[in-house]
């Protein structure tokens, strides 16, 4: 399985990275230190979530589409959906993945939840030729904003779907022509009262679903800024405990703390929700799996 790569100088212009796949991982690489510290400086110049989100994604230029006529920049949404509801039971129809994926056989990442898409468009963009990229997300205008952006940014290896991801996974991955190396789980709607836990996204039919369809050496990733869900989802995913186990136990560049949560991000990029979540001080708590 590839992993990512950076390459980069100790001062690294803000919005161009160097960037390199290599065989020598398994996973997702850590971001060295120089790259941190150069981001950190940056980061200390914008107090503002939004300013921040924007600097890290910068180099999509998707500021660009927000002009008049475009409809697509800040939209209004509902922060929580109920998954239980009637209008979201059905499973999605299933896409001529040609259709949506020039390259329909290669490997497959799915990040469930993706919410407005810029964290999955930002892999899309810089890793081109690894993986295609399918984002599920349950709340529609959302969808249909990134998949705006996915046509003007001209991306092949990309696409949103308008899904409940704990009815539609099970239905959807299968039916995809290559293998499903990647599935992410960042930050979902935490649903805080105990009598609505059921609405949460990772559920067991979905853990199991994950399992199933996930190739060997395939990699789950998981990261809450909310306890009780990371604690839930990790509880869940330690399970399966009989196929899945945690990176730090396979590959020695992965460390965690006393409480088992990884310690850096192996993404290379933070998800809007991350930022938020550490600009006010939250821990953001991440654990990672490969099939074996």
């Amino acid at each position: 399985m590839l992993g990512l790569r950076w390459n980069c100088s100790a001062s690294p212009p803000s919005s161009r990275f160097a960037l390199c796949f290599t065989k020598s991982s398994s996973s997702f690489a850590l971001i060295p230190a120089p790259l941190r510290a150069f981001r950190a400086s940056c980061w200390s110049q914008c107090s503002r979530s939004p300013n921040l989100v924007e600097l890290e994604y910068a180099d999509l230029n998707l500021k660009d589409f927000y002009g008049a006529g475009c409809q697509v920049g800040h939209v209004r949404i509902r922060q929580h959906v109920n998954p239980l509801s009637s209008s979201f039971v059905a499973p999605v129809k299933v896409p001529e993945w040609k259709q949506v994926f020039s390259n329909p056989s290669l490997p497959l990442m799915v990040d469930i939840g993706c919410g407005s898409g810029r964290f999955l468009i930002w892999l899309a963009k810089h890793f081109p030729e690894s993986r295609n990229y399918l984002g599920l997300e349950i709340r529609n205008k959302l969808v249909q904003r990134s998949q705006f952006w996915v046509k003007e940014l001209g991306l092949k290896n990309i696409h949103f779907m308008f899904a409940n991801a704990t009815i539609s996974f099970e239905h959807l991955v299968p039916a995809y022509p290559g293998p499903l190396t990647l599935v992410s789980i960042l930050c979902p709607d935490p649903h805080f009262k105990k009598r609505h836990h059921k609405r949460r996204v990772v559920q067991k039919s979905l853990v199991d679903s994950v399992v199933k369809n996930l190739s060997l050496g395939g990699q789950v990733i998981l990261q809450s800024d909310v306890l009780d869900v990371a604690l839930d989802m990790r509880d869940q995913f330690d399970a399966r405990a009989d196929v899945l186990k945690h990176i730090d136990a396979l590959d020695a560049n992965f460390t965690c703390d006393a409480q088992g949560w990884l310690l850096e991000n192996p993404m290379g990029i933070r998800t809007e929700r991350e930022i938020h979540a550490e600009l006010e001080g939250a821990k953001i708590y991440k654990r990672m799996y490969q099939k074996v």
